[in-house]
């Protein structure tokens, strides 16, 4: 099992900053592929970062050039800094992990990922 522990999520205003955490515990299964998802009100949970096997990072359009992952291997923690957010930045923020066999790249959809973590929720305000 894995378990993920989410936090950093608050409100803001438009232009700020926020740092979402995720820390991983596994007592017995590895995993190699961890994501961030977010999810609005009336919308598909959609991905933004992957961390790839092999540690390679992939950022969505959306969030390219203000969403930056970074990690911390002796707490094996998993940050996302958020710069210069936009409203529609908004929602709640997921991290997930799972291990892929034999991949190079992790899955997009989030139903191909079996652990999570319980979500926090970012609000970007005008």
């Amino acid at each position: 099992q894995v378990q993920l522990v989410e936090s950093g999520g608050g409100s803001v205003k438009v232009g700020g900053s926020l740092i979402l955490s995720c820390e991983a515990a596994s007592s017995s299964v590895n995993f190699n592929c961890m994501a961030w998802f977010r999810q609005s009100p009336g919308k598909e949970r959609e991905g933004i970062v992957f961390i790839h096997p092999g540690g390679g990072t992939e950022y969505a359009d959306s969030v390219k050039g203000r969403f930056t992952i970074s990690q911390d291997s002796s707490t094996n923690t998993r940050f996302l800094q958020m710069n210069s957010l936009k409203p529609e930045d908004s929602g709640m923020y997921y991290c997930a992990a799972d291990f892929v066999l034999g991949g190079l790249y992790c899955p997009t959809e989030h139903t191909a990922y079996s652990f999570w973590g319980q979500g926090t929720q970012v609000t970007i305000s005008s």
